[in-house]
């Protein structure tokens, strides 16, 4: 069974209860809460808005002696809560029990409410025992806002000459945040917390950068794998924690980046590979909360596949482990995919591909939708809305790197996806186009792009292009039944001259309409359409290291035939350095190294802590981030904007 906590609704957003009660700081109060329940003699549970079955969730309550459990609402009364039948909260003036526990935060007039019912000498103790210190909060009114949990978990290790390296900005300054920090907690495989920090935010739009070589020798730890919890104190506009994580090694062999882990656990993820030959691939289950997962809580199936093989071993309360694919689901092979039973216990997973001959690089899963169904819209409006959905990722330089893409399953009701796959150079012109037919969920089906262009006859305009993978509605009678919206694939590119791999994965949209179809295109602030672009880009930190990005513009229907892009160099205090301007054709893309863009002069002026914003009010582009270590090694994923 997964936990039965709210995590996060696509109607209205991300939950705070779970991670009020599960935040680092929540546990020793909220053992000492029930601690002292325990001690007290009979206690009534009074749950009016229905904060207990979380809190039963997350913590042991068996032991409590309980003398009934009441609500308020009418209509749940002869429900069960704990195991126990509920009773109106007026049946409250009858109990004998010695305390009421009145299970909410913010809890003074409900409490106030309670007295007139409770005979004289009936203690009240709420949960508002068991809040995080004043101190950590930003909005200091209302406990359960969102702006008191701006947190998220990060993939965090330094051992055996890998390390990792958070990067974002301070974006929620721009918002208006004054004074705004980070509070931080790392913890082991164990969940063992072995070191916990403050540290100030720079300027509004500043850089900030966590790297788990200086954390180690700051504090003088061992070497870890585990997690670290970052919340921000004083956020404003914006609760959700995005960075870049880059993983990197003191061999030169061992490089990749990753996205933010999408701060709230989901039943299901997908777009984990099975391993090709000569590889093993690992999944890192990292327990985002403050109770174990038990031995067979969480499982792992082959895709389109009926129930779960259960992962054998517990995760420690906020714990970690790297689960070997394979020893669970023996006999896949790539392109093979995976689906990972999670049962809400942890935030968007990464996974690490060990190759043969040493190369090693970390991505990350997505999230698999619970709530979506088929859209027949989509078909319907199909001559208004051109395109539609589209998932677009860079095709690199053929002579140089292969191209691969693995469509994924990403919605449990999705059991068809009928899909096209077109080509485009630099440019913006069509050179190839490959139609899948309709996959049925249980197909795994790569496509080499390099392939597909060879056979096109068609050379890539500038040397590189991109790929969009769109809905193909004319693919079967039921072609359009099972598109949903939510398409996604796995881009996976491997280096012809050194064999260092890379891939990343996301989802699709609709790009660069001013027709809008529910709440597409996507606008980051206000309603839809978004027709407008703010990316980050982190500067490598390493003098002999590079960064390079790949943009694009995609376009679902007929927009500015060129962008207005500008690519601001920015230092570390989020002041602008110096500033390139880029027009890139619709449909086309730029692929671009920061220290041939901009002049050497600028590079030393923004510092080692800088980075590019991308920056356009005419259009949306989607944009992909890297870094090259000599000829050695590169990495690549999506980036993200604020």
């Amino acid at each position: 069974m997964p936990l039965q906590i709210a995590t996060f609704s696509n109607k209205t957003g991300g939950t705070t209860l779970f991670k009020a009660l599960g935040h680092p700081e929540s546990v020793a109060p909220v053992a000492a809460l029930l601690a002292r329940l325990r001690q007290s003699g009979p206690v009534a549970v009074y749950d009016p808005v229905g904060h207990l079955p979380a809190l039963s969730e997350l913590y042991d309550l068996t032991d409590l002696p309980v003398a009934g459990v009441f609500v308020q609402d009418a209509e749940q009364v002869g429900s069960d809560r704990m195991g126990y039948t509920t009773r109106p909260v007026t049946d409250l003036r009858t109990t004998d029990a010695a305390v009421v526990f009145l299970a909410a935060f913010d809890a003074g007039r409900l409490a106030a409410q309670l007295r007139s019912l409770l005979p004289d000498g009936t203690a009240i103790v709420t949960l508002d025992d068991a809040q995080i210190p004043e101190s950590l909060r930003t909005d200091r009114r209302r406990y359960l806002s969102p702006l008191n949990f701006a947190t998220n978990f990060a993939f965090f290790r330094d051992e055996d000459g890998h390390h990792t390296r958070l990067v974002t900005a301070n974006y929620w300054g721009g918002y208006g945040a004054k004074d705004a920090r980070l509070w931080l907690t790392l913890f082991d495989a164990q969940g063992t917390q072995l070191a916990t920090w403050e540290q100030a935010l720079p300027a509004a739009n500043g850089t900030v950068i966590i790297d788990s070589a200086e954390i180690r020798s700051r504090f003088g730890l061992p070497a870890f794998a585990g997690q670290l919890f970052v919340h921000v104190v004083g956020a404003a506009g914006h609760d959700v924690v995005k960075y870049a994580l880059d993983t990197y090694g003191d061999d030169p062999s061992v490089l990749s980046c990753t996205h933010d882990a999408n701060a709230w656990p989901a039943d299901y993820y997908a777009g984990l590979p099975a391993a090709a030959d000569g590889e093993t691939v690992l999944l890192w289950v990292q327990n985002s909360h403050p109770c174990p997962i038990p031995a067979g809580g969480i499982g792992l199936a082959r895709m389109g596949d009926g129930d779960a093989v259960p992962v054998p071993d517990a995760v420690p309360a906020f714990g970690s482990a790297p689960v070997d694919v394979a020893s669970v689901l023996p006999g896949l092979r790539w392109p093979d995919q995976v689906e990972v039973h999670a049962g809400r216990h942890f935030v968007r997973p990464r996974y690490e591909i060990r190759q043969g001959n040493a190369r090693q690089r970390i991505a990350h899963a997505n999230v698999e939708r619970t709530d979506l169904q088929p859209d027949p819209g989509l078909s319907r409006l199909e001559p208004l809305l051109g395109k539609g959905h589209i998932l677009p990722a860079p095709v690199l330089p053929p002579d140089r790197y292969a191209t691969e893409l693995l469509p994924t399953p990403m919605a449990k009701s999705q059991a068809h996806l009928p899909i096209a796959a077109l080509v485009y150079d630099a440019h913006g012109r069509e050179r190839a186009r490959h139609r899948f037919g309709v996959l049925r969920r249980t197909d795994s089906v790569a496509l080499d792009v390099d392939a597909l262009i060879a056979d096109s006859g068609q050379a890539l305009g500038g040397g590189y292009g991109h790929v969009e993978l769109v809905y193909d509605f004319d693919a079967g009678v039921e072609g359009g039944l099972d598109a949903d919206g939510w398409l996604h694939a796995i881009f996976r590119y491997r280096d012809r001259q050194s064999g260092h791999a890379a891939e990343t994965s996301f989802g699709s949209h609709m790009f660069n309409s001013l027709l809008v179809y529910r709440d597409e295109p996507q606008s980051y602030a206000g309603p839809p359409p978004g027709l407008s672009t703010r990316l980050f880009l982190r500067c490598a930190q390493e003098d002999d290291w590079d960064t390079f990005c790949h943009l694009i513009y995609a376009a679902s229907g007929d927009w500015v035939a060129k962008s207005d892009t500008h690519l601001i160099l920015t230092d570390r205090d989020g002041r602008e350095v110096a500033s390139q301007p880029v027009a890139i054709p619709r449909g086309g893309s730029h692929r671009f190294r920061v220290s041939q863009t901009f002049e050497e002069a600028a590079l030393r002026r923004a510092g080692p802590d800088s980075y590019v914003l991308i920056r356009d009010t005419t259009c949306r582009l989607f944009g992909y981030h890297g870094l090259m270590r000599g000829d050695d090694s590169f990495c690549l994923d999506h980036m993200f904007g604020f």
